[in-house]
């Protein structure tokens, strides 16, 4: 035996989805548009953004969000799930998957992935060589020049792009310095 409250709560879900929803033919819509469509407060919809993968509208010139058609009937599905049906947003988001891979046509070939596959071996390549190299200099930057001294024996832990600072005491003297006249006259 149902209860009132179950009873009335399907009634009124059954009511709400009577009318097919009529999407005008235009390539762009605002977020207020889509909100007034789907009689949706704008807030819920830039929540189910965060939600739902699917949904990615674009931002005009001005920061405004511009839904197209695509994204108006995936939001249309959503409202439909979560509020006629019933679900849940994680059951919601299930079923929309669901629905994504039974009307994804199968791929004819196999030929993107290995390309994606050997840009990405290439990127990673490229990637070592060039720590390879970084931790090359890096070897180099932490010799000590000839004639000085080590200030610390640590291992090296990582690249540093702090300076060299050196003692008065440890420069080297100046290449041309003009011997100085101590014989006095």
């Amino acid at each position: 035996m149902a209860t009132p409250q179950t009873t009335r709560t399907d009634t009124k879900r059954k009511s709400k989805s009577v009318a097919p929803l009529q999407i005008p033919d235009k390539l762009y819509f605002r977020i207020g548009e889509v909100s007034k469509l789907l009689d949706l407060p704008p807030y819920v919809l830039r929540f189910w953004e965060t939600e739902f993968p699917q949904l990615k509208p674009g931002k005009g010139g001005t920061g405004q969000r511009l839904y197209r058609r695509r994204d108006v009937e995936t939001l249309a599905e959503i409202r439909r799930l979560l509020y006629d049906e019933g679900y849940t947003i994680p059951g919601a988001r299930q079923a929309l998957k669901g629905d994504a891979k039974r009307s994804a046509p199968e791929p004819a070939a196999e030929s993107p992935a290995p390309k994606k596959a050997a840009a990405e071996d290439t990127t990673a390549l490229r990637l070592r060589k060039l720590r390879s190299d970084l931790n090359e200099i890096a070897s180099l930057l932490d010799r000590p020049t000839p004639g000085q001294r080590r200030t610390h024996a640590a291992p090296h832990r990582g690249l540093s792009v702090a300076p060299r600072r050196r003692s008065v005491l440890e420069m080297p003297p100046p290449l041309f310095a003009q011997p100085s006249d101590s014989g006095g006259e």
